[in-house]
C-alpha cells in the first residue's frame, strides 16, 4: 500500500514538472540582436603639430639716452604712452647751439653773396677766375661748420625711432643728464617676435612660412595666430634643439614683451576623413574598422591611419565619408553580423534584445 502511494505521488510530480516546462522559453533559443554604438566618419581637418615654449620679444626694443651731457628743459611724454616715429620726447638746454647754427647760418649767407660778387667781376674779366676756386672752398667750409652745429643742437632734441609704446619715464625737468642715462624705454609691440625650441629630430619639417597658434596664461581660452619667418642656422650641442622665430600680429597689443607662450607648431594640415580613435580594432600589425551597411550588416575594413590626434584618428584609405562605424560594441561584432545601431554617445551598456 506504502509503495502504491510513492509511485503515485512520483508520477503527479513528473506530470507537473512537464506542465510546467511547456510555459517556459527553450534554454536553447537563438541569441537576440546585437546593439551596437556606432559613428560617422567626418570630413575635416586634420593637422600634426609640435608643441612648444617660446618667449614674447618685441619686434623692435630700445633703452632711450642721451649722447650730450646738458639739463632737461621739458619732457614731452608720459608713462606707457603709445608715439609715432619721429614724435618730439625730450628736449635739453640748446640755447648756445642755437647761438652756434644762427651764427653759422650768417656766415654761409656772407660767403655765397661774396662768391656771386667774385663771380660777376670774372665774367668782365676784371680778376682772375682762381678767386672763385678760393671762395667756393670757403663755402664748402661753411656748410660743413653748419651742419655741424645743427648736428649739436638736434642733439638736445630726443625724438623716437620708431613707433611704439613708451615705459616708465625715468628723467624729470631740470635734471642733469650724460650719456648712457636711461630716459625710457620703447617698445614696438604691433607685431611680436617669439623664439622657441624645436628638437632637432623635427628640422626635415621646418619652413618658413609654416602656422603657429599660441596661448598665454593671462588670456585663457584666446589663440594669437603667427607664422615662422626664420630657423636658426646652428644646433645647440647641449640641447640638440634648433630655434625657431615667429611673428604675430599683436595689434591689441595684449602681448608683452617677456611673456611666457605655449605655441602648436602646426607643421601638416589637410582635410582627411577621422573616427574616433575607440573604433580602431588592431590585430597585430594590421587596424581594422566594424563598418555597419545600410542593411544593418557589419563589415570588416582594413584601414590606414594617417594623423593621431587626441581621441581622433585619421583614416587614409578603407572607408568613406559618412559611412557608420562601430565605436561601442567592437567586441561582439563579427562580420556579416546583423545589429542594431544607437548614436547616443550616452548609451555604454550594451543590450540584447529578445524576439517578441
Amino acid at each position: 500500500m506504502v509503495i502504491s502511494i510513492v509511485i503515485l505521488a512520483s508520477l503527479a510530480v513528473a506530470v507537473w514538472f512537464k506542465e510546467q516546462s511547456r510555459h517556459q522559453p527553450s534554454s536553447g533559443r537563438p541569441q537576440g540582436t546585437v546593439t551596437v554604438v556606432v559613428a560617422p566618419v567626418e570630413q575635416k581637418q586634420v593637422r600634426q603639430q609640435i608643441e612648444a615654449l617660446g618667449t614674447v620679444r618685441s619686434r623692435e626694443s630700445i633703452i632711450l639716452t642721451t649722447k650730450v651731457t646738458e639739463k632737461v628743459e621739458q619732457v614731452h611724454f608720459a608713462d606707457g604712452q603709445q608715439v609715432r616715429a619721429g614724435q618730439l620726447l625730450l628736449t635739453l638746454e640748446s640755447g648756445e647751439q642755437q647761438a652756434k647754427v644762427r651764427a653759422a647760418e650768417a656766415n654761409l649767407r656772407e660767403q655765397q653773396r661774396e662768391y656771386k660778387r667774385i663771380e660777376g667781376l670774372v665774367r668782365r674779366n676784371t680778376i682772375a677766375s682762381s678767386e672763385l676756386d678760393k671762395l667756393f672752398t670757403d663755402i664748402e667750409v661753411a656748410k660743413a661748420i653748419l651742419a655741424q652745429n645743427q648736428a649739436e643742437r638736434d642733439a638736445r632734441f630726443i625724438r623716437a625711432p620708431f613707433s611704439g609704446l613708451l615705459g616708465f619715464r625715468q628723467i624729470s625737468t631740470g635734471a642733469l643728464v650724460t650719456p648712457g642715462t636711461v630716459i625710457t624705454t620703447l617698445d614696438d609691440i604691433a607685431k611680436v617676435k617669439l623664439d622657441f625650441s624645436v628638437p632637432e629630430v623635427f628640422i626635415g619639417q621646418l619652413k618658413k612660412g609654416s602656422l603657429i597658434e599660441g596661448q598665454v596664461a593671462a588670456f585663457a581660452g584666446r589663440s594669437f595666430n603667427g607664422e615662422v619667418t626664420g630657423i636658426d642656422s646652428r644646433i645647440d650641442p647641449q640641447t640638440r634643439s634648433v630655434v625657431v622665430r615667429a611673428e604675430i600680429d599683436n595689434p591689441e597689443q595684449l602681448l608683452r614683451p617677456g611673456m611666457l607662450i605655449t605655441l602648436q607648431l602646426i607643421v601638416v594640415q589637410r582635410q582627411g576623413m577621422v573616427v574616433p580613435e575607440e573604433a580602431l580594432v588592431p590585430r597585430q600589425k594590421m587596424n581594422y574598422l566594424f563598418v555597419v551597411n545600410g542593411d544593418g550588416v557589419v563589415e570588416q575594413r582594413a584601414v590606414t591611419l594617417g594623423i593621431r590626434r587626441r581621441g581622433e584618428v585619421e583614416i587614409v584609405t578603407g572607408v568613406q565619408a559618412g559611412e557608420q562605424v562601430i565605436i561601442r560594441g567592437t567586441q561582439r561584432a563579427r562580420p556579416g553580423l546583423t545589429v542594431e545601431t544607437r548614436t547616443d554617445e550616452r548609451f555604454t551598456h550594451l543590450e540584447t534584445k529578445e524576439p517578441s
